[in-house]
């Protein structure tokens, strides 16, 4: 086994490429939807984009699980970056809207592939008496990217130009793969599953691999439960309750833009300020306790949100949900890293995120058709109750005594 500095030496490399890697896609993100609102001048337009990211899961994650548990993890890590770093330099090349679209499709694939890798190759690398204390520098990272990002575009806007941006996004994404490629190739570490790299991808190994997941959860009722909790909570009801935060902001609570994006960087600070006193108190926190009280405080900040008519209370709303955020996907991503094979992992991340995205186009759907023919307030309200009551659900399976939990999960 290696020294514990081997693996913080590694896994503070990690952590710089996954910062650089996620400051550029908020810059990048923002640029792009200045660039497609101002070829079309439609908003519609610009909505596309936020459906490309589920789409581009469905089209990807039945079939990619397969091929990352058969490859090698830090490679495949390496090509997505550089891949992703090659097609957004071709962004700017044409104004076309379809020529966007499909470029931003190709990059999302990647995207998707990229996040069950690199799950399964950061389980790989920290040891697991570490994992808490790294979850919890890499929710900060990312509070800090997303916070920082946005600024930085807004700032390279007033310089130069949303292009600029987009190609220091590329620029980004390839500085990640070049300090990818200087990690350990954790393949050649382990034995299990050798013999599987040698395997062709078909359909009947497909369906082999989608019954291995299916048997997995149906003999670990406990883990199906809180995975399942947790996606449906913080994946699905808030993506669609997020997708009409800024028509609530203005159109209900009556903010101007400038408000809204007061209101933005309050819940910036918020992840900034959670992630900061996470990893401070991370060690001491059960990864149970972190996600009931995490997903708890996140439902209850929604709560004052959806049933705010100021900014004083959006504010504390946003606030609230955005410190706990840092707690609940912290405690998760440790929970799932403890419970779920290593080996399969990348075909149980995929499926994971094949049904949230199927979820998230479903009641995404469904809550902007009652916001149209309903009223704005009542979508969100009720989006936010469902979300509350599967946060309750999720607190109460991991805060209950996981002996009895586990026992009764396990036979259903």
């Amino acid at each position: 086994m290696k020294p514990i500095s081997d693996y913080w030496k590694y896994s503070s490399m990690l952590l710089f490429g996954i910062g650089v890697s996620n400051l550029g896609s908020w810059i990048y993100f923002i640029a792009l939807n200045l660039i497609v609102l101002d070829i079309t001048k439609s908003p519609l337009a610009v909505s596309g984009l936020y459906i490309m990211k589920p789409l581009a899961t469905i089209f990807t994650n039945l079939w990619s699980g397969s091929l990352i548990d058969r490859l090698n993890k830090r490679n495949v890590m390496v090509f997505l970056d550089i891949f992703r770093a090659v097609i957004i330099t071709l962004l700017p090349l044409s104004s076309s809207i379809w020529y966007m679209y499909t470029l931003v499709i190709l990059i999302s694939m990647a995207g998707s592939i990229f996040g069950p890798t690199s799950m399964t190759y950061i389980t790989q690398l920290i040891p697991e008496e570490q994992r808490p204390r790294f979850n919890s520098l890499n929710t900060l990272i990312n509070s800090g990217a997303f916070l920082l990002g946005p600024a930085i575009a807004g700032a390279l806007f007033v310089v130069s130009s949303a292009v600029l941006a987009i190609y220091l996004n590329a620029i980004a994404l390839f500085i990640s793969g070049v300090i990818t490629l200087l990690m350990p190739n954790l393949e050649s570490q382990t034995t299990h599953g050798k013999s599987e790299t040698q395997q062709r991808i078909s359909l009947a190994l497909l369906k082999k691999d989608w019954d291995m997941v299916i048997q997995f959860y149906r003999h670990n009722g406990y883990v199906r439960a809180i995975i399942f909790l947790f996606g449906s909570t913080m994946w699905v009801m808030a993506s669609v309750v997020d997708s009409l935060e800024a028509s609530f902001a203005t159109l209900v609570i009556e903010m101007s833009e400038s408000e809204y994006g007061v209101l933005v960087s309050i819940a910036g600070a918020g992840i900034i300020v959670g992630a900061i006193v996470n990893t401070v108190i991370v060690k001491k926190l059960a990864m149970t306790l972190m996600i009931g009280m995490g997903s708890i405080g996140v439902c209850c900040g929604y709560m004052i949100y959806a049933f705010s008519h100021s900014f004083l209370y959006a504010a504390v709303g946003f606030f609230t949900l955005a410190f706990w955020l840092a707690f609940v996907n912290t405690g998760f991503t440790t929970f799932y890293q403890s419970n779920v094979p290593v080996y399969i992992m990348g075909r149980i991340g995929s499926l994971n995120d094949f049904i949230s995205a199927i979820l998230i186009i479903i009641t995404t759907v469904f809550l902007g058709v009652a916001a149209e023919f309903l009223s704005i307030q009542i979508a969100v309200i009720t989006g936010v109750i469902v979300m509350f009551l599967l946060g309750i659900m999720l607190s109460v399976c991991v805060l209950i005594p996981q002996s009895r939990c586990r026992a009764s999960l396990n036979k259903v």
